[in-house]
């Protein structure tokens, strides 16, 4: 699961809608594997604001029809949303990219729009951008879960309470997967990756193409290995940017976590003690670190009082912290927070300070989201059920790894889940062609830079890990770019796995000059 890409769903969960209304329907029957799609406007991304100037937007939005069960193609059907952006030269149009932002639960249907925006001109030449929710999400045939209070950040991280206490979290998850159970409806058990994977088989058999090429981000990594194992004829060129462990899905994936953001953490301390005149939070990282830690086990005690919302407490405070591991560009904002909590603390004053993850009342309308990324996470595969085996975890990785409190180690609604996966897992093996460009920074707090995924795909992958922090390759780095969009462009892929220096001035493709204008792909790193 993504940080970034949890963001996205605060916005992306405004804009849900019926499907009756927002998106034109498609003209084939929905067991047609030819079916044609009927393209017009996309609805609004948010409804809050006006809608997009139809007139100028090169996006264009269809829906698609697939089974609900696919070991049932005959039986009930649910709708797939899609968007396209055509390629800007058709003379150099190689065909689609396909792509997928993370999650899971987070809509993808407005990707294009993002990637358009942030590509290199000639990738754009190239390729149709298509953007989907996966199925469950938002314009898709939507899941719910009736969720009437929707948890904040530190419910859906799953930190501890005080102490390492897991009471608060077993009551979410006994509560949340109950809830699940009674209002998920038919369709909840059958949103999973391998599902989803289907789905984007569909929709390329739809568009006409004999291949699709793939964009896919952390959870995203995830959805492209398993569409490359079950459909791999059908693969051009595919970039997993910040992969996940494919086959340790899904408590064990989370829990390296625990690890890997205490040693992200090392980046923000060093950073925060090279501007000590600012912060005043110490000279040295390690007391830097110190400061943190005494202020989150303060606030475990003794939350702060906060003037009209909920006090702040430390499952808050490391929730905040861990949400700013993924981007080197929310360092001043959080260490700002620990300098206003830390002088709150010292003079037991309340402080003004707002923090989204210790709220159960989040700009996060509805609970669509929560139904998805709980659908899959816990329809991937079964978790244990033994709540004694998290508690014993819990333990051990906060005394390890206290960055996160035991976090990644804790107890979700899948320990309670009431459907049992509905498939066996995907496995992950090498094998095929050489068609996928693996990107990864060294030190990701989320998706841990284990070499795993590129373990699993062996000769038919080329990694490049970038010397850097954080959760997101693309568009911090113009060294992976640049290899990434060789390979797009060029088929190319390095003779061998690939090192890059974190960059922090823009480059350009191999043999083109990188200009103004758009494509961030290329930006520096850095604050």
């Amino acid at each position: 699961m993504t940080t970034r890409f949890l963001r996205l769903a605060l916005c992306a969960a405004t804009a849900v809608t019926t499907l009756s209304t927002a998106l034109p329907a498609t003209a084939a029957p929905a067991h047609s594997h030819d079916a044609r799609l009927s393209w017009g406007p996309c609805p609004s991304q948010n409804q809050s604001s006006p809608s997009h100037d139809q007139s100028t937007d090169p996006m264009q939005c269809a829906t698609l029809r697939v089974p609900m069960d696919y070991a049932r193609p005959r039986g009930p059907h649910i709708t797939v949303a899609l968007s396209r952006i055509p390629a800007t030269n058709p003379a150099l149009r190689r065909g689609v990219l396909l792509t997928n932002p993370g999650g899971p639960g987070v809509s993808g249907l407005f990707e294009p729009r993002r990637h358009a925006r942030d590509m290199p001109p000639p990738v754009l030449e190239h390729y149709d951008l298509i953007g989907f929710d996966p199925r469950g999400v938002g314009r898709s045939t939507p899941v719910s879960c009736e969720l009437t209070t929707l948890p904040g950040w530190d419910l859906l991280y799953p930190y501890p309470g005080p102490g390492g206490s897991i009471a608060r979290n077993i009551a979410y998850a006994r509560a949340t997967a109950a809830s699940c159970a009674a209002n998920g409806g038919a369709v909840l058990p059958y949103i999973t990756t391998a599902n989803t994977a289907r789905d984007m088989d569909r929709l390329r058999a739809a568009l006409g193409e004999r291949t699709i090429s793939y964009l896919g981000g952390s959870y995203g990594t995830y959805l492209g290995a398993v569409y490359r194992r079950l459909f791999p004829r059908h693969v051009d060129r595919f970039i997993l940017d910040s992969p996940i462990d494919p086959n340790r899905i899904w408590y064990q994936q989370y829990r390296t976590m625990s690890r890997a953001a205490d040693e992200r953490l090392d980046d923000l301390t060093r950073w925060v003690a090279a501007r000590h005149s600012t912060y005043h939070l110490g000279t040295t990282p390690d007391a830097v670190r110190a400061s943190y830690l005494a202020s989150a086990a303060a606030l475990d005690r003794t939350p702060l009082p906060k003037p009209g919302g909920a006090p702040i407490t430390g499952a808050g405070l490391r929730a905040e912290t861990f949400l700013a591991l993924h981007n080197d560009g929310a360092f001043p904002s959080i260490v700002a927070l620990w300098r206003d909590v830390a002088t709150a603390l010292n003079n037991r004053q309340p402080t003004a300070r707002t923090l989204s993850s210790t709220s159960s009342t989040t700009e996060i309308p509805r609970d669509n989201f929560f139904a998805a990324l709980y659908g899959v996470v816990c329809g991937d595969v079964a978790w244990p059920r033994d709540i004694a085996r998290y508690q014993r975890a819990v333990r051990q990785d906060r005394l390890r790894w206290p960055a996160t409190g035991g976090m990644p180690a804790n107890i979700w609604p899948c320990a309670f889940w009431h459907h049992k996966p509905i498939e066996p897992t995907i496995r992950i093996t090498a094998g095929g062609p050489r068609n996928t460009l693996i990107l990864q920074n060294r030190r990701d707090p989320a998706t841990p830079a284990t070499g795993a995924m590129r373990t699993a795909l062996g000769a038919g992958a080329v990694q490049v890990t970038v010397d850097a922090g954080g959760h997101g390759v693309l568009g911090a780095n113009a060294c992976a770019a640049e290899h990434a969009v060789t390979f797009l462009i060029n088929g190319a892929l390095p003779t061998a796995d690939q090192h890059c220096a974190q960059w922090k001035v823009a480059a350009g493709p191999r043999g083109q000059r990188q200009t103004r204008g758009p494509g961030t792909w290329f930006a520096g790193s850095g604050v």
